[in-house]
């Protein structure tokens, strides 16, 4: 028999106000310990498997043939028909073969290479932004330094105005918080920022084809699959997922990895004082704070997790943050330990399919940033309380008030 995961953890996973508190880590260990395989109700309709063990995420995570992120999309919510277009449109949605020729075409971006050549600017904005705020002594650490450095480098790379790269990041946070049961006036406000997003991308595509640049916009409208061009909705579909995955993924890790040593400032002293341990900091970060809570695939065939029967068409959620406390694959995983390894975390996904196309580039933004604030906003505290984003998508921190000493211009030269 499977258990129901909302009687054996406490909470309603799929309740965005479950995790308004923090991440239900609680009820994740109880689940792992329990029922790591476990029915979980949603709305009115079948619900879904909740997979809070390791092995599960990630073996869901590396087979695509099985499991698929397009029959019935990635998210909690199942697109009505009409829309179900929709689901070959986006790449995170979208299965083989055509995800894997549209990857490869924009992974061009996002190649190693592609992004080491962005590293000398990169840390250039990362500087620029701390000193923005290093003489005012406060500021908002999210929207002010977290928020503002994906949002420029993102802007760079679509060949956009930097500013148009902030009021687009606005419009993910609103468009990431929609649920079920929500009021007709928190989905209106996610549709007109869905809206707001759609007609940003339709405009950019006509100015890249009028004046095009060196940008991946201009990139993913001259190229070509299956011998044809990306349609205006696909490319807005890809400028949708590009503005998302170029974002929040790195928002996240920066405000919750700065929190975490806020929190731990053992951790904070040891990195001070051996520098050489930031790459596995940021994979620690990744780690405990899980960026991305969740993400759903649908059986396309009778299989079996944990010894758990399921049958084709049911649904699965792969819950990120949980897999990466189970302590069969971390030792003392509630731990935060900046030199831990090894860190097989499933942070950016495991490793599949969809595995993360923004992984390098958040690694890079979070290795020029971190070490401008640890190292110049000194005395750094919380100034208020920690506000998190209301959402059961994204781990993230909406407002992060912080203090710390000011230092003016003639300090810092």
């Amino acid at each position: 028999m499977v258990e129901d995961a909302v009687t054996v953890g406490g909470v309603d996973l799929a309740d965005p106000d479950t995790y308004a508190a923090g991440m239900p880590f609680d009820a994740f260990r109880e689940l792992r310990h329990r029922a790591p395989v476990a029915r979980h109700p949603y709305g009115d309709g079948p619900g879904f498997l909740a997979l809070t063990g390791y092995d599960e995420v990630l073996a869901v995570s590396r087979d695509s043939a099985t499991w698929s992120s397009q029959a019935t999309g990635v998210f909690f919510e199942v697109p009505r028909q009409e829309d179900e277009f929709q689901l070959e449109l986006m790449m995170l949605t979208m299965d083989p073969p055509r995800h894997t020729k549209l990857r490869a075409l924009v992974s061009k971006g996002f190649t190693p290479r592609q992004v080491a050549k962005l590293n000398n600017h990169v840390a250039d904005m990362a500087r620029e932004i701390v000193d923005d705020v290093v003489e005012r002594g406060a500021c908002d650490f999210v929207d002010d330094i977290a928020g503002a450095l994906p949002s420029y480098v993102i802007a760079e790379l679509l060949g956009i105005p930097l500013e148009d790269g902030r009021r687009l990041y606005e419009l993910t946070e609103i468009m990431n918080t929609g649920a079920v049961g929500d009021t007709n006036d928190d989905m209106s406000r996610v549709v007109d920022a869905q809206l707001q997003m759609f007609q940003y991308g339709t405009e950019l595509a006509a100015r890249k084809r009028k004046t095009p640049g060196d940008d991946i916009a201009t990139s993913l409208l001259d190229a070509e699959v299956d011998g044809e061009r990306l349609s205006d909705l696909e490319f807005n579909m890809f400028f949708l997922l590009l503005i998302n995955a170029g974002g929040d993924t790195t928002r996240n890790l920066v405000a919750a990895g700065i929190l975490a040593m806020m929190e731990h400032p053992d951790q904070q002293a040891r990195l001070a004082a051996d520098p050489s341990l930031l790459p596995s900091a940021i994979e620690e970060m990744l780690r405990y704070t899980s960026p991305v809570t969740v993400f759903v695939r649908t059986a396309m065939k009778d299989t079996e997790l944990r010894g758990i029967a399921i049958k084709a068409g049911e649904r699965v959620a792969m819950f990120y943050p949980s897999a990466n406390r189970d302590e069969s694959r971390f030792a003392d995983p509630d731990r935060f330990d900046i030199g831990r390894a090894p860190n097989p975390h499933l942070a950016f996904g495991g490793g599949g399919t969809h595995f993360c196309l923004g992984a390098n580039l958040a690694r890079v933004e979070a290795a020029a940033i971190i070490p401008e604030v640890l190292s110049r906003l000194e005395g750094l505290e919380l100034d208020g309380p920690v506000q998190r984003v209301r959402s059961n998508l994204m781990n993230g921190i909406h407002s992060m008030p912080v203090k710390f000493k000011p230092r003016y211009a003639s300090e810092s030269c």
